[in-house]
């Protein structure tokens, strides 16, 4: 497994914000009843994934800006595309949107907590040399 340099890649990537290599989570966001569960520790370097007993709390305001965000472009596009639908199109079109992209708002906004404020500085793992 390569080794990100970057860490913007390394969270796109939903990688260990330590060593950019191991998975935060275990399953694919596609895997609809198993989506959240994460390691632990990083398979990789062992970098324990909660700093604290319920650190993962305060993604629920991470999760809510993103939701936000979601609901108001999904708006605007329904707005632009279908030129100011009846009500009823503009709910169940952000109904649909936000029921979708739960997964990837749950994961990406455990993965923004954890690059930003576990306190986890990347530090890249030697690798051992070639032996003779």
């Amino acid at each position: 497994m390569a080794t990100s340099e970057s860490t913007a890649l390394a969270l796109l990537q939903q990688r260990c914000p330590r060593c950019h290599q191991g998975n935060l989570f275990t399953t694919s966001a596609l895997h609809l009843t198993r989506f959240t569960e994460m390691p632990e520790d990083c398979p990789v370097c062992g970098q324990h994934y909660e700093p604290e007993p319920g650190f993962f709390w305060g993604a629920m305001y991470i999760s809510y800006a993103f939701s936000t965000g979601i609901m108001l472009i999904t708006g605007l596009l329904v707005y632009h595309l279908l030129h100011d639908p009846a009500v009823w199109v503009y709910v169940t079109s952000v109904a649909v949107a936000a029921v979708l992209l739960t997964p990837l708002s749950l994961r990406y906004s455990r993965t923004v907590l954890l690059y930003l404020f576990s306190g986890i500085d990347y530090k890249p793992q030697t690798q051992p040399g070639p032996t003779a």
